[in-house]
């Protein structure tokens, strides 16, 4: 079965100024490689965007809120208010049982963490693009945060590959 690609908030406040995440332009070049190599391979691709509330950069409406990649026919735009994109969103109804997912995306420590997880627990295999997912600094720079949330995700399961090595087929 041909893996589904899962782009989780990948939107114009993550990866544009003023506030992108640290080495938005190498995240954002492995991104775009992994999503021209589904869209050839005519995989199913499913673009994920957190709806913010108040003040958020990402509120519906917004220059932040808009996906970076413009949706092509047949894709899906799932919104979402919280980390597991699978809690209350039309998410798992539009995947097919059990396909395997290759997940990209913003926050590594959050989003991509919790819908990650969420997956495994839902029957799917999934691969998680090590060089394609991101987040902020905080209490780790934010390429320690990202690769502590890449050995919890590998310890519950998730395969890590590069963007380079990431196969529709």
């Amino acid at each position: 079965m041909v893996p589904v690609l899962l782009l989780i908030d990948v939107q114009n406040n993550m990866l544009l100024p003023p506030t992108p995440v640290p080495d938005a332009d190498r995240v954002a070049a492995a991104i775009s490689r992994v999503l021209e190599r589904a869209r050839a391979a005519g995989a199913q691709v499913v673009h994920i965007r957190n709806n913010g509330t108040g003040d958020d950069p990402d509120v519906p409406g917004t220059s932040g809120w808009e996906l970076v990649h413009e949706v092509r026919p047949g894709e899906h735009v799932v919104d979402k208010q919280t980390p597991d994109s699978f809690a209350d969103t039309p998410l798992g109804s539009l995947l097919p049982e059990s396909a395997p997912l290759v997940v990209a995306g913003m926050q590594s420590d959050f989003c991509v963490r919790a819908t990650s997880l969420a997956a495994l627990n839902r029957g799917h295999e999934v691969t998680l693009v090590q060089d394609a997912h991101a987040t902020y600094d905080d209490e780790l720079p934010a390429a320690e945060e990202s690769a502590r949330v890449d050995e919890e995700l590998s310890a519950a399961g998730v395969k890590l590959v590069g963007s380079e090595e990431v196969v529709f087929a």
